[in-house]
């Protein structure tokens, strides 16, 4: 007998819509969206598409037709609740750009909550582009099946970071200086919790002090090798997902 094929196929092209969905609603489709379902991939009318949206879920819809260069899509079904993720934030001096970026990128991937891009003395980085950093997150969600996309956070001063920190939240501190195994200090330490991560200088002295004098920080170390700041974040991140958060 025959198996039946899924539905939807693994081939529909999967996309993030910034519109909040529902099951019958017309969807308008943006210049974007139209070129890139009908030009690049080129689709038809009436093709099966999936679409995100961050808020509810991802659905399949059907295409449009086009006119005068705008088409919309037909929500037809649910096919996934948006999900739910781990309660971690990771919290990162900027770095070079394209560095700073492939970090959001993993965020989005490995499932961090929020992402809280951070100044400190020593940052070489004091600007961010924010859109830049969610478009590179929506690209990886897009890819991986994710539903949710991590908070992107405006820039902020550690000194108002650490003076604002909220009492029910640990703050792993990955300090180049040592601390305890992160895998046993996360696992000592389960519920919601952030990675703070410095810049390619490292914290100074003050920083190291004013981190430390924090109750909810707990130091922690990455292991015996030095590691650039981009690698620092995704291991810190992927060590917590696998100790405490849903991979354990």
């Amino acid at each position: 007998m025959t198996a039946t094929p899924a539905w939807p196929p693994k081939s529909t092209p999967r996309l993030f819509v910034d519109r909040e969905l529902a099951v019958g609603a017309e969807v308008p489709l943006d210049y974007p969206e139209v070129r890139y379902f009908f030009s690049v991939l080129r689709l038809k009318e009436g093709d099966p598409v999936r679409l995100f949206d961050n808020r509810t879920g991802e659905y399949i819809a059907r295409l449009g037709a086009i006119a005068s260069g705008r088409s919309s899509a037909r929500i037809e079904s649910l096919l996934q609740p948006r999900e739910l993720t781990p309660d971690l934030w990771l919290c990162a001096s900027p770095i070079q750009r394209d560095n700073f970026a492939l970090v959001a990128e993993k965020a989005c991937e490995l499932g961090v909550r929020k992402f809280v891009p951070v100044e400190m003395r020593r940052s070489q980085v004091r600007q961010i582009n924010a859109t830049r950093l969610v478009k590179r997150m929506i690209e990886a969600a897009e890819q991986c099946e994710r539903t949710a996309l991590p908070e992107v956070e405006p820039l902020v001063r550690l000194e108002k970071l650490l003076s604002e920190w909220p009492s029910d939240r640990m703050l792993f501190f990955c300090d180049e200086r040592g601390g305890d195994p992160a895998p046993a200090a996360m696992a000592a330490h389960p519920g919601p919790a952030a990675i703070l991560i410095g810049p390619e200088g490292g914290f100074d002295d003050s920083e190291n002090a004013a981190i430390r004098a924090l109750p909810q920080a707990v130091p922690v170390s990455l292991g015996p090798r030095i590691l650039r700041a981009e690698t620092a974040a995704i291991s810190a991140v992927t060590l917590w997902m696998g100790t405490v958060g849903d991979w354990a």
